[in-house]
């Protein structure tokens, strides 16, 4: 299987790009002039969407504002063997699309990610690298080392991917969403390292350092309840169960010592604070066995999604018949 064999979609989200996205737009047409190039305007006010259109590229506006929202409408309209995701302010070359394509048909994975080189040592501000750094770092010890670079926005998908993907994040958090999808399934993924530009003159970064590292953070937790509620609940449990023999030690102390126990209120504290540690403790459990059963549904929902081998050779098998007349005809 080839490039240019396979329907490959580009989908570019977009809010006031219009200094850029014409140069996208045209640069990905280059790269890949099969492709189908998608443009979601998520309610631009400086013409991002005449600009795409005017280059060439199907426009679709997503009123819901924000990159999660965006994503999960282009994931549920457009259908295509190969999905390209990238960003439309110029900092993604359209040139290196087709080397995420050919990695992900040699290698036969459903993500590819394009990482960013240097991105750790500077990202245009120096509170995104230091969120860059410490998010990258925390993922790798929750979720596992299958990402280097987990906010990168320049991926390839197979349909597999994207038609069992349950996108539920609203903002710049969905692409820890995806690599957290990818890490709890077991997918296979892969990375290359691809160059990371800086925006032209007149693109500004829609960012915010604080903000969107708190939505980030909230949903790291949210994130490790649903995938390893064990593991979330169990250090919960742990914490309350602490603070329970932090509070229960004075008075066994004076017990023993003495045969009275003179803070009974305290005593009664650390029993309701042992009590709520054991019940988060079997709530983690329970909550364990309903994650299991829950991978298992959408891993099921995965492996239900043709793969590009069975795609090809569905097509050849199309193929096939025509030819046979063809050559029945010419004998």
């Amino acid at each position: 299987m080839t490039v240019s064999s396979v329907d490959i979609a580009i989908l570019l989200p977009c809010y006031n790009e219009a200094a850029t996205i014409g140069d996208v737009v045209l640069g990905f047409r280059a790269a890949l002039p099969a492709a189908r190039i998608y443009v979601y305007d998520n309610n631009s006010t400086d013409g991002t969407a005449l600009k795409a259109m005017l280059a060439g590229a199907h426009v679709v506006r997503e009123r819901r504002q924000g990159k999660g929202h965006v994503v999960r409408r282009m994931f549920a309209d457009i259908d295509a063997d190969i999905y390209i995701m990238a960003d439309g302010d110029g900092t993604y070359a359209p040139a290196d699309a087709e080397e995420l394509v050919r990695t992900l048909l040699t290698e036969r994975a459903d993500m590819v990610v394009g990482t960013r080189r240097g991105v750790l040592a500077d990202a245009g501000r120096q509170g995104h690298a230091a969120g860059n750094r410490l998010f990258n770092l925390l993922y790798r010890t929750i979720f596992g080392r299958d990402f280097t670079d987990i906010f990168s926005g320049y991926r390839a998908f197979s349909r597999r991917f994207v038609k069992s993907f349950p996108a539920v994040s609203g903002g710049f958090e969905i692409e820890t969403e995806m690599s957290v999808h990818a890490s709890r399934l077991k997918l296979p993924v892969s990375e290359i390292e691809l160059h990371y530009g800086r925006r032209p003159e007149g693109s500004h970064s829609k960012l915010s350092t604080f903000r969107d590292g708190s939505r980030i953070l909230w949903m790291f937790a949210m994130l490790m309840k649903e995938t390893r509620p064990f593991v979330f609940f169990g250090l919960i449990s742990g914490a309350v169960l602490a603070a329970s023999i932090a509070f229960m030690l004075p008075v066994l102390a004076e017990y023993f010592h003495t045969g009275f126990v003179s803070r009974v209120p305290t005593w009664i504290l650390s029993m309701a604070l042992m009590m709520v540690s054991l019940l988060v403790f079997t709530a983690g459990l329970i909550l364990d066995s309903l994650s299991r059963a829950r991978n298992e549904q959408l891993r099921l929902s995965y492996i239900s999604q043709p793969g590009l081998v069975s795609t090809a050779s569905r097509d050849a098998e199309a193929v096939s018949p025509a030819k046979t007349s063809r050559r029945a005809d010419a004998a």
